[in-house]
């Protein structure tokens, strides 16, 4: 994937909507253009990113220590390995990531920070991803680990079969492993309003984006047990402020889950 400043590239657009510096004018206009049909596009992504904090600090307050974030995106404030060090110095992050753009960012990241592995790789071969050399010579997969898949899935069509993807993760990791899950439901809004925001992300970096249905969604996380409070609204996932939950905005087009291998 070559950088092409002339099309709106994932990373950046989320990084504008989490109101981030490294974004283009190209971004910034796709976002725009979401949020005109989308209104709650920008709030629920920043409720996505909380859910993302919230949960690795839980996973890392129950003793894992090994995290692996999938589709991580550009590097921001309250990154994962920030979060869970509050809980465990001592905790392992790895990055992963196929965009040159994400890659280029994280990697001076980590070079300031010495703390954590980024690899450039693809999700959809993840046994080629498990077996790279800097995962296999960070995390051990013989000991629990968290496996971090937060809006990333919506963006993974059918044709890529992302069910049979999640399984070969789901059956790498060892028993007493994390699934971490955030995906979209299908029916945004209005017909209209909806394919007016399927066209921004054809002509973005990942190339389209589409909601599932409910079971679908549950069905990613196999015979894995979901824990409290189950697969909910991004914002009522054990929420830091319980009068935020249904908070005027946040429609549930967002759904999020934490599930434990047993």
């Amino acid at each position: 994937m070559a950088f092409d400043p002339k099309t709106p590239n994932l990373a950046r657009m989320y990084d504008y909507m989490l109101g981030g510096k490294d974004n283009l004018a190209v971004d910034r206009e796709a976002v725009d253009r979401i949020a005109e049909h989308i209104p709650a596009a920008i709030p629920l992504a920043r409720a996505n990113r909380a859910f993302l904090q919230r949960s690795v600090r839980h996973l890392a307050a129950a003793g894992v220590r090994q995290f692996l974030d999938l589709g991580s995106g550009l590097p921001t404030g309250g990154n994962v390995h920030e979060v869970v060090r509050e809980v465990s110095p001592d905790a392992k992050v790895v990055y992963v990531d196929h965009d040159p753009v994400v890659a280029t960012h994280a990697r001076a990241l980590l070079e300031e920070e010495g703390k954590v592995v980024f690899v450039q790789a693809d999700l959809l071969r993840p046994a080629e991803l498990l077996a790279m050399p800097e995962v296999t010579g960070f995390l051990d997969l013989n000991q629990p680990v968290a496996v971090l898949l937060v809006s990333i899935l919506h963006f993974v069509q059918d044709a890529d079969d992302p069910a049979s993807m999640v399984k070969v993760l789901r059956d790498a990791v060892a028993p007493g492993s994390y699934l971490v899950l955030t995906h979209a439901v299908e029916g945004l809004g209005q017909e209209r309003d909806e394919e007016n925001v399927r066209d921004v992300y054809r002509g973005s970096s990942t190339g389209g984006a589409q909601g599932r249905e409910l079971a679908e969604i549950r069905a990613f996380f196999g015979d894995f047990e979901l824990i409290e409070p189950g697969l909910v609204h991004v914002c009522e996932w054990r929420p830091d402020h319980p009068d935020l939950i249904g908070e005027e905005g946040l429609p549930g087009y967002l759904m999020a889950g934490v599930a434990r291998k047993g």
